[in-house]
């Protein structure tokens, strides 16, 4: 089983970051592959038509599009700004709608095209994210015709969840995540099996 995992924030200290390493590792331990992509690395500028029509679409959707390809499902972390989903994400499959077919890939909407998808949040406040799921429910469901899991998890004030070792301190906490990686994992496989 192959596994994209996509972290919303990248930023040194990020709560989500540190939420996706935890769940790489058990998505890992559970013999998945994991790939995780940093989208801050595909250096993708803020989506714009004009640009578009002069330069093209930029290489980094294409690799997005390739990982996504290789991918049995994507599991995306992210935390919220100002309640939504953060803009290195949308902006990123924004960018990624806009391929056409090329090198051996169908184009940007067909790769994403009944692909499972799980989603994690995680947050300082007290709905530790819920908000940015529900609408990436939608934007992934909606826009890119993906298969959002319905199990999902939000973990709230992230600042004192995780132990000095970068692990989840809560028991329970650890175990809904691990339920949220289990189900997603159990449902592409399904899918890649018919």
């Amino acid at each position: 089983m192959n596994l994209l995992l996509i972290s919303g924030s990248q930023r040194q200290g990020s709560y989500n970051l540190r939420l996706a390493h935890v769940v790489a590792g058990l998505a890992r331990s559970r013999g998945a592959e994991v790939n995780m992509l940093d989208l801050r690395a595909l250096a993708l500028p803020l989506y714009d038509g004009d640009l578009e029509v002069a330069s093209g679409v930029p290489a980094g959707a294409r690799t997005l599009q390739a990982a996504l390809a290789l991918a049995d499902a994507m599991l995306v972390v992210t935390p919220e700004y100002n309640g939504f989903p953060t803009p290195l994400v949308i902006n990123a499959f924004d960018w990624l709608s806009r391929l056409g077919a090329g090198d051996g890939l169908p184009a940007g909407l067909a790769t994403t095209a009944n692909k499972p998808v799980g989603l994690l949040s995680a947050s300082p406040g007290a709905l530790g994210g819920l908000r940015s799921m529900n609408y990436l429910r939608q934007y992934f469901q909606m826009n890119f015709q993906m298969v959002v899991q319905p199990q999902q998890n939000a973990l709230s004030r992230a600042g004192d969840a995780f132990d000095e070792a970068g692990a989840l301190k809560d028991p329970k906490t650890a175990a809904a995540m691990a339920g949220v990686v289990d189900a997603l994992l159990a449902f592409a496989g399904k899918l890649k099996a018919t």
